[in-house]
């Protein structure tokens, strides 16, 4: 699968590229936890460093120095997550693309899925009892249509001004059966509705691109153009997993660096750390063309491809 994607992509003039594993910040996402580390000189100086969570910001510095179309097998860490779907270390597909709009992705992924399903001679991908037709073209849902179509709960009606509504969402989730607590944020809402009432739902039959995030919720998405309550980011899901998720990307570094400090203000808050801001991450912006990008777990493809119900099982080496 790995050799046939590799090339997939190079037959479309993409490059591939690698990128260092170790990073000055993980990342800035709320609930992404990182493996920390640290640089010893030569003459004994100290200087903290991180394992990767995700490769995006080196690509995207790749982009503002002039790449236009890459991608990338990342080894990548990410601590606190263990279970069916989550291992400690995996193997991260990324690819960008230079002045696509992000709708583009969304033809990629359809075509990986074929590409994927062709490398094995499935024709079918499954898990947990569910299965999909890769070779069928994937369900357009917006966000805000998928919870009203299974959860009942009219999401677009908490949003607007500069923060999302809370206490309407809490009042709904309840109504729809889902509990909620004093110190639930929106989002922690959203979450526990979409965990409960949507995902199970995604992915039946053939694969759901789920569209049209709230801008709350895709600190790394630029806004959607008519529409600054939602942001271009969409995710892949498959037998209700979640494959793949993607950015038409934000590329001003000033409002990027705003989202980035709000996240890690949200961590400290909640587990009483935080990560560093990397500051040639936020030049490279001011330096990069509008472009798309996406991120797909490429061990549950393999998972789900080959039927295996674990992760662990597809997995060469997996941490004991």
């Amino acid at each position: 699968m790995q050799s046939a994607i590799r090339g997939w992509f190079e037959a479309r003039g993409f490059v591939e590229v690698e990128t260092a594993a170790l990073q000055a910040s993980p990342g800035n996402e709320t609930h992404l936890h990182a493996f920390a580390t640290e640089l010893v000189g030569s003459g004994g100086e100290r200087r903290p460093l991180y394992l990767h969570t995700s490769p995006e910001f080196a690509c995207k510095k790749l982009l503002a120095a002039g790449e236009e179309r890459i991608f990338t097998f990342a080894q990548v860490f990410r601590n606190r997550e263990r279970g069916a779907l989550h291992h400690p270390a995996f193997t991260m597909l990324e690819w960008y693309r230079a002045g696509a709009p992000y709708e583009t992705l969304m033809e990629d992924c359809a075509g990986l899925l074929r590409i994927a399903a062709e490398a094995v001679d499935a024709s079918a991908f499954s898990w947990r009892g569910r299965s999909i037709d890769p070779f069928a073209a994937p369900e357009r849902l917006a966000v805000a249509e998928a919870f009203q179509r299974h959860a009942g709960i009219d999401l677009s009606a908490t949003l607007g001004g500069s923060e999302p509504d809370r206490n309407t969402l809490a009042r709904a989730a309840e109504a729809a059966g889902i509990r909620t607590a004093a110190d639930d944020t929106w989002g922690d809402i959203f979450s526990r509705i979409l965990v409960a009432k949507v995902e199970p739902t995604l992915g039946c039959g053939r694969a759901t691109l789920l569209t049209e995030y709230p801008a709350h919720l895709a600190a790394l998405a630029r806004p959607k153009p008519g529409d600054a309550r939602v942001a271009e980011r969409f995710e892949l899901y498959a037998c209700g997993a979640e494959l793949a998720n993607a950015f038409g990307e934000l590329t001003d570094p000033s409002l990027q660096r705003l989202r980035l400090e709000a996240e890690m203000a949200e961590k400290q808050r909640r587990y009483g750390e935080r990560y560093p801001i990397d500051e040639d991450f936020l030049a490279a912006l001011a330096h990069m063309p509008p472009a798309a990008g996406a991120a797909l777990g490429f061990d549950r493809l393999v998972m789900l491809a080959t039927g295996a119900s674990h992760i662990e099982q597809v997995v060469w080496t997996p941490i004991q």
